[in-house]
């Protein structure tokens, strides 16, 4: 079965069994909410819907984006990513990973952001090849 993988260059750091995720964070200047609806397949996490609470420095709005709740909502297309590559450092914050309506943040699985290790991946992977960080 096909699980979510945490880690960088192919090292697993942690390995959850979810189908499918949102990866919620905010800005670094504006602190605005952003959000990311994944599904994890053979080929990779594959992009659903997107939504960000509002705009501001370097944060416009996709033009098909429908405005409902105080969030825009809106898809891009691309191919399944992976990995997905963020920058995870102290001065930026945490991401927090939703799944079933409950989030955590990335901290809670792979320690606190350091500058040692200033980004993270997130792949599909088998869920049989756990190895622990």
């Amino acid at each position: 079965m096909i699980g979510l993988c945490l880690g960088l260059s192919g090292v697993i750091w942690a390995q959850l069994e979810l189908s499918e995720f949102t990866l919620a964070w905010d800005h670094t200047i504006e602190k605005i909410r952003w959000e990311e609806d994944y599904r994890v397949t053979e080929t990779g996490l594959a992009l659903g819907e997107a939504r960000i609470k509002g705009n501001g420095a370097g944060m416009e709005i996709p033009e098909n984006a429908r405005l409902e709740n105080g969030s825009w909502h809106y898809y891009r297309q691309l191919p399944p990513l992976q990995p997905l590559k963020l920058g995870r450092t102290p001065q930026a914050g945490d991401y927090q990973l939703c799944h079933a309506g409950h989030c955590q943040p990335m901290a809670h699985w792979l320690g606190p952001p350091t500058l040692e290790h200033p980004s993270v991946e997130l792949w599909s992977c088998e869920r049989r090849s756990i190895i622990q960080r």
